[in-house]
């Protein structure tokens, strides 16, 4: 174990580094507990919706609200960006699905560093998409760690970390959610055992380090070949974006919601009048659909509005 030493000053002087949605709770629970949050970082505005208009990320329009003073730079490999980290005098910098890279010499800055809170039970599923792939690859259980930021890939030493369950009617989506309340749980914790002083690190086994790659719009498409509980698995990962999809007559179909049943027939065929399909071994059960720019459906009602007959082949 590695202690951490006493912080220069009674209250943590912090600044938070995020951008999405999953971020926003972890900044929300700093700022609830009374943490001096002398900085927010997030990425610039983007343009998004129909309309193309510039949008902030959720953590900045979050800081707006909350009077913080927020800094967006498009990146922290320079000089005068070091320079402005540099002169905030922080205890600790706290980072939540950023979306830049933080320079080596940025990590070193505050009292205790920068840390991060990663969405895995670390050391497996390192990287980008630790919530899909848990899901994917038929995890029962993930979880959060708050960890120290060093120059390799999330390979920190770990302050704490949380176990949260994966079942089978686990999404990305829902699982998000949860992640990030317990992940604005711990932090807490980790900050508290840092102001006085007791925190300690426990570095990462060596054994059991896995790699989640960023999920791809060209993995959505659902290859009817390979097992049905693979399949399944897929649609809860992809669920919501960017959504596991077959074609039907040349039209685009999410999946949303999907079950395994002991049925075999041709691949991608559907096997009777109620979205059993068919895949390498065994079949899918077709629970929750969404046609393009349509709402989504449960299967009653999407074969209410579309017929799809016995022995129709999903491509």
């Amino acid at each position: 174990m590695i202690q951490q030493k006493v912080p220069k000053e009674p209250r943590l002087r912090i600044a938070f580094m995020g951008s999405p949605n999953f971020a926003v709770l972890s900044l929300a629970s700093i700022v609830g507990a009374g943490y001096e949050v002398v900085r927010v970082y997030s990425q610039p505005p983007r343009r998004a919706g129909r309309g193309q208009k510039e949008t902030r990320s959720p953590v900045h329009q979050f800081a707006l609200e909350k009077g913080l003073k927020v800094c967006i730079p498009r990146t922290l490999e320079n000089a005068a960006e070091l320079k402005k980290f540099n002169a905030l005098a922080l205890d600790v910098a706290v980072v939540a699905a950023y979306g830049l890279i933080l320079p080596s010499q940025m990590l070193d800055i505050p009292t205790f560093g920068c840390i991060n809170i990663h969405a895995s039970l670390l050391p497996r599923w390192r990287g980008a998409a630790p919530i899909q792939r848990a899901i994917q690859f038929g995890d029962k259980e993930t979880g959060i760690s708050i960890m120290k930021m060093t120059e390799k890939l999330d390979a920190g030493p770990v302050f704490s970390s949380a176990i949260e369950g994966i079942t089978m009617e686990t999404t990305t989506e829902n699982l998000e959610r949860k992640l990030a309340y317990l992940g604005g749980k711990t932090l807490l914790n980790v900050l508290e055992k840092l102001k006085k002083g007791n925190a300690s690190l426990k570095p990462q086994s060596k054994d059991g380090v896995t790699y989640a790659r960023k999920v791809l719009k060209s993995e959505a498409r659902i290859n009817w070949s390979i097992h049905a509980i693979e399949i399944e698995r897929l649609v809860r990962a992809l669920c919501p974006w960017p959504g596991a999809w077959f074609e039907l007559n040349g039209e685009r179909i999410k999946i949303l919601a999907a079950k395994v049943e002991k049925s075999e027939g041709p691949i991608g065929q559907v096997l009777d009048n109620r979205l059993l399909v068919a895949c390498g071994e065994g079949a899918i059960r077709i629970r929750k659909l969404q046609r393009s720019g349509k709402r989504a459906l449960s299967a009653d009602e999407f074969l209410r509005g579309k017929s799809v007959e016995k022995g129709t082949t999903l491509t």
